[in-house]
């Protein structure tokens, strides 16, 4: 999966939600495994970002939402796209999906960090 802009700010604003540093020369973060940290790709990833940040997950038929406890952020993110709605499509894989949700929650999170 290559990663868009898009992708790579809400990465960015993930890892600043879970307290993730970069190198000092700036390189990618990594993971408990010493491996690049893809929570949009890799499950233990965005399983590991999820339990940090303490979210609820809800994986339903066509939808998961992760969500803080106290549900002031919640994201839900479709596993299918449907003609009559701009959602993005994941194939009906809810694997996908679940990992964007968690990561676009965690993203909310730091967004609203100073």
């Amino acid at each position: 999966m290559n990663i868009t802009e898009t992708d790579r700010e809400l990465l960015e604003l993930a890892a600043k939600a879970a307290g993730q540093e970069r190198s000092a020369a700036g390189d990618p973060w990594s993971n408990a495994r010493g491996q690049l940290w893809a929570p949009l790709t890799d499950d233990g990833d965005a399983l590991r970002l999820a339990v940090k940040l303490r979210f609820r997950l809800e994986c339903m038929t066509l939808q998961t939402a992760a969500s803080t406890f106290d549900r002031k952020i919640s994201k839900p993110v479709d596993h299918t796209a449907d003609q009559e709605h701009d959602l993005w499509p994941f194939e009906r894989c809810p694997y996908a999906a679940t990992r964007r949700a968690i990561v676009c929650a965690a993203a909310e999170i730091g967004r609203q960090m100073p």
